[in-house]
């Protein structure tokens, strides 16, 4: 290793430099994994932190130790079991064993740390990033990038002031196909776009009436909970249900709404609506389960048009057979994308073009199992940190995308039609979501810039 990090991160930038990043003006980088494996010693990974490594964060986890140009040094879990899985399978892959740091702000003291990749519960997701940024590092941060919208002002505030490279996980935005998708919808290939749906479709179980327990002994609940003002455990929460209580979580909406409405304001280059409403409830089950499990959100924007989005957390049958997807609709015709593929009709419903999946994977080395489609969304987060390259979803844009979840949600929650500031999002009318704008935290926890 060498010993000072910016002489390190100088041998860096002139080994990979002129390696292009994958970006809506090119769909075809000069990328590829391999490339980079023969490019890029041992000694020269970006060496990240993985904060989380219960269900999602697991498997970004075992992908990060697999890119030959990054190496996990160390895993931090509040649940002592995840951290001793997740730290054998890592071994595995990357053939070094990562230290175990319950507490990742023990990790953000190590300073051959470059990154943290954040995959801890949403109300983590800003302050641990900050914190990061306070301390040096790059972030990662899974979606959403914020709990709440103040947050999300405060992440974008702090991402300029401490300088740090800082990724959201809207991987969509590195997936070749979409790219290519986005670049023939500004292109015209519809005509103008003046409407978008997105869904989500799940079959998700009842949750039960959850009672009060004692914390079990593999988890530190005090520091899951962290910035969250402190209830009791109850059996019922840890470790996904929590996202359908308010006091930790953001529904359907804010966990998943957000990959969709950031492909749909991407391909219809709207920000901040002027108007947003919501409807729903919970209807499928009687149980704690406080967010919708069936809601409908509809922005409207200044320059008239308009975007739908529809979740259905407990029936899994999509919108026409699809179960996650976006439609934009135009003057001259739709486009579909489904997955990393996408349909071209035109007014009339006729297929003009089909796009497949598979297509455009020269990108990803076939010799390497490990390498996918989130691997292209990896390497342009190492890019950005090595030569200064463009991030593909840098946290203003997953700000944006995130807040517009958030007011659908916030509308939701007041059954008001909220009027919004079409250059910052702000609520202009209802006060009974302007106290939605921001949480308490407990003492000891606010957020701060």
């Amino acid at each position: 290793m060498i010993k000072e990090k910016s002489d390190r991160r100088t041998f860096l930038a002139a080994t990979i430099k002129g390696t292009a990043a994958l970006s809506v003006g090119g769909i075809l980088p000069g990328f590829s994994p391999r490339s980079y494996a023969n490019i890029v010693g041992a000694n020269e990974r970006v060496n990240v932190g993985i904060m989380g490594v219960n269900n999602r964060g697991r498997a970004l986890a075992k992908n990060f130790a697999s890119q030959p140009n990054s190496r996990v040094v160390h895993i931090s879990d509040v649940d002592s079991r995840a951290s001793a899985r997740s730290i054998e399978e890592v071994t595995k892959v990357q053939n070094s064993k990562p230290v175990d740091t319950p507490d990742f702000r023990k990790a953000l003291e190590d300073k051959q740390l470059d990154a943290l990749v954040i995959a801890a519960p949403d109300f983590w997701h800003a302050h641990a990033s900050i914190m990061a940024l306070k301390a040096g590092k790059h972030v990662y941060v899974e979606k959403p990038c914020s709990y709440d919208p103040n947050e999300g002002e405060l992440l974008v505030k702090a991402s300029k002031k401490y300088k740090g490279i800082i990724q959201m996980g809207n991987q969509r935005r590195s997936w070749p196909n979409i790219v290519k998708a986005i670049q023939e919808l500004h292109a015209g290939a519809i005509g103008r776009v003046y409407f978008g749906k997105g869904w989500y479709a799940n079959t998700r179980l009842d949750i039960g009436k959850g009672k009060e327990t004692a914390v079990p002994s593999w988890l530190n609940y005090d520091l899951w909970q962290g910035p969250v003002p402190r209830r009791p455990y109850r059996d019922n929460l840890v470790h996904y249900n929590w996202h359908w209580f308010w006091h930790w979580g953001t529904g359907e909406a804010v966990g998943n709404g957000v990959h969709m409405l950031d492909m749909l304001r991407w391909g219809m280059g709207v920000d901040y609506p002027v108007r947003v409403t919501s409807a729903g409830g919970r209807y499928h089950f009687s149980d704690d389960w406080e967010t919708p499990d069936t809601q409908i959100i509809t922005w409207e924007f200044a320059n008239k048009s308009s975007i739908l989005w529809e979740a259905r957390s407990c029936n899994g049958h999509g919108v026409d057979d699809i179960g996650v997807g976006v439609t934009f609709y135009g003057e001259n015709g739709s486009l579909t994308i489904n997955g990393n593929g996408y349909i071209l009709y035109d007014l009339k419903g006729a297929v003009v073009k089909t796009v497949k999946e598979g297509d455009n994977m020269n990108l990803l080395d076939r010799s390497n199992p490990s390498q996918n489609l989130d691997s292209l969304h990896f390497q342009n987060f190492f890019d950005a940190i090595k030569t200064g390259a463009a991030l593909n979803a840098d946290i203003p844009n997953g700000h944006i995308s995130t807040l517009l979840c958030q007011l659908g949600n916030i509308a939701w929650r007041t059954g008001d039609v909220l009027l919004t500031d079409p250059t910052n999002g702000h609520i202009l009318n209802s006060a009974k979501g302007k106290k939605l704008w921001a949480r308490t935290y407990e003492p000891g926890w606010e957020l701060t810039v």
